[in-house]
């Protein structure tokens, strides 16, 4: 499955992404199956792209993050301080690296 652009996403849902995913990684998640269940939950909550928003008809779903904070704790807890701060590290270098690109 081809990994679609995300320039069709507000920068709210970008950054909502990007928490989803860097909790999936401090869960001890894969990055690239964090990054891909972030973007999946951000499409089930928002209904994907830009078109979440007033006036759209569909309040956001929220059910699945709101389990978030409650799911974990085992792979995180197994995993040291430097691992965690280093998948944050690399987040926030994903992050620079991204927005680079992003502002046309």
């Amino acid at each position: 499955m081809p990994q679609g652009n995300k320039s069709g996403y507000t920068d709210k849902q970008k950054r909502k992404a990007e928490h989803i995913e860097e909790g999936y990684e401090d869960r001890g998640v894969s990055e690239k199956e964090a990054e891909r269940r972030a973007w999946a939950t951000v499409n089930k909550e928002s209904g994907g792209g830009k078109k979440a928003g007033s006036g759209r008809g569909h309040p956001e779903n929220h059910a699945s993050s709101e389990k978030g904070g409650r799911k974990g704790g085992a792979a995180a807890a197994s995993r040291t301080k430097e691992e965690r701060s280093a998948s944050a590290k690399k987040a926030a270098a994903t992050r620079k690296r991204n927005e680079h690109q992003a502002h046309h």
